[in-house]
């Protein structure tokens, strides 16, 4: 970031700000005062805001020989890809999705007679694992990850209707299960 775009961000946002855009761009585990330097701010003002950010589930820790580390957790991750998803589709697009996903999954439970991912990996014979079973396999993980994040985002869009992401929850109970078993 060259000086001019570096006083223009601090000029434009709060440390609050700056700390949670470099920890959301945080995949590996860094220290309080790394993450500091990044947000351009002081390690005790980075520790402050990592501890709301914590106790809000965006960031999670680890320690490290007495240093405590910080990167965002993976709740955090989906929860900002499904709102992504819902930014692309509409809840009913996402709906048809998942539907086709399941069908796509209960296809290769019945031809492998197995129940999931794991299982069949189990069941491959290692040369199998680079030839076309192992093409199965990874699209077979790759299926249940996002038909995850599609029903992530459906709860997401049921809550944000609900009014239980607002409060403007109408006392109803919510309806439309999105969370169905795969």
């Amino acid at each position: 970031m060259n000086e001019a775009v570096e006083a223009e961000w601090v000029d434009e946002t709060t440390p609050f700000e700056r700390v949670y855009e470099v920890v959301r761009r945080t995949y590996e585990a860094e220290s309080a005062d790394e993450l500091a330097d990044r947000a351009r701010v002081s390690p005790t003002t980075a520790r402050k805001h990592l501890r709301t950010l914590t106790d809000a589930g965006e960031v999670t820790t680890t320690e490290d020989g007495g240093t405590t580390l910080y990167r965002r957790s993976e709740t955090a991750i989906v929860t900002e890809h499904a709102q992504t998803l819902l930014q692309e589709r509409s809840p009913e697009a996402i709906s048809t999705g998942i539907a086709e996903m399941k069908a796509t999954i209960r296809g290769w439970r019945e031809e492998y007679g197995v129940d999931s991912p794991e299982e069949f990996a189990r069941e491959l014979a290692v040369a199998d694992a680079d030839g076309e079973h192992g093409s199965v396999l990874t699209e077979w993980q790759t299926t249940r990850r996002n038909l995850a994040l599609a029903q992530a985002a459906l709860a997401i869009a049921d809550a944000q209707r609900d009014g239980h992401l607002t409060g403007t929850d109408d006392g109803d109970g919510g309806h439309g299960d999105s969370s169905l078993p795969v």
